[in-house]
């Protein structure tokens, strides 16, 4: 099932849309940089224009994704609700498996989740006279993620950030593939959250979302360097790998991207009906949207934080 994670060009191009890109970037210069608020203005109007896309108080979609899960590829059927300006919740259930609902999301900073998370175990109790360290908040870190994870989605529906997670954008290059060109922004947000858009220059619509997750922390090595071992007799000196690269040599986690394409009319907006989800050169995930419902009455329960 790995072919699915090595998709050809095609095929690529049919999922993603502008699979090319970053093919080829250009970073500006100071003098010939781009203007951030007028390209977001412009993915704004393109996707339905601010009155329309400031009308949308809620947001219901149901698909279907397929994930790579080892040398499996599953299929997920899933409903995303969203009330603006701080509720998202998304719902996702395994027909092969018997492992009924899961659902993850937010509600203002409180986490929602299906089964509920498990309690935290006590903390020991501090040695005498040490200063008393800080609680861990598990609960607190997977909110972190799980804004992370709409406001990127956001960015492929509405070209924007919400006050849920704001981001300040500049702009920061020229993307060029064989399918056309992408203005591309940055974009920065709490808790060193950075995150690259790239809008088509023809037609001002999102197409990718780039990051790159931060490096986990090194552990100390026995001797030498921090998460390396010091070569015998040589301590803090890496050995070298064949090919001459060093042992522990820093290369970081590779850049994940999300795709946008197929975007069609929903109510007078334009709303992206495929994602795609890449690492490296590595296709994780392809979600397809069947519907899209703006504005429709959500269950407050459905955004109730479970104890």
């Amino acid at each position: 099932m790995r072919v699915f994670g090595h998709w050809s060009a095609a095929a690529a191009l049919v999922a993603a849309g502008a699979v090319g890109y970053p093919s080829t970037v250009h970073t500006q210069t100071a003098a010939g940089k781009g203007d951030a608020t007028a390209i977001l203005a412009a993915a704004r109007q393109a996707l339905g224009g601010e009155k329309k896309l400031g009308a949308v108080k809620t947001v219901v979609a149901t698909g279907q994704t397929r994930q790579v899960r080892g040398d499996n590829l599953v299929p997920i059927e899933f409903e995303i609700s969203i009330e603006f300006p701080d509720k998202y919740i998304r719902r996702d259930e395994i027909p092969a498996q018997e492992t009924g609902v899961t659902a993850a999301g937010f509600n203002g900073d409180a986490l929602v989740q299906d089964p509920p998370p498990p309690p935290m175990p006590a903390m020991p109790a501090p040695p005498a006279g040490a200063p008393t360290a800080p609680r861990p908040n598990p609960s607190a870190a997977r909110v972190t993620t799980l804004k992370q994870d709409f406001t990127r989605l956001a960015l492929g529906m509405f070209a924007t950030s919400f006050p849920t997670y704001p981001l300040t954008f500049t702009y920061v290059a020229e993307a060029e593939a064989p399918e056309g060109k992408a203005d591309v922004l940055e974009g920065k947000g709490p808790n060193n959250f950075t995150v690259r858009l790239f809008v088509s220059r023809e037609t001002h619509l999102p197409l990718m979302v780039t990051w790159t997750p931060p490096a986990p922390p090194q552990r100390m090595g026995g001797r030498g360097a921090p998460g390396v071992s010091g070569a015998p007799g040589a301590p803090g000196v890496a050995p070298a790998l064949p090919g001459g690269a060093p042992q522990g040599a820093k290369t970081g986690p590779p850049e994940s991207r999300l795709y946008f394409a197929e975007y069609r009319e929903v109510d007078g907006l334009q709303l992206p009906f495929r994602l795609r989800r890449a690492v490296g050169a590595d296709t994780i995930e392809e979600t397809t949207f069947d519907r899209y419902k703006l504005n429709s009455k959500i269950d407050p329960k459905r955004f109730e934080v479970r104890k």
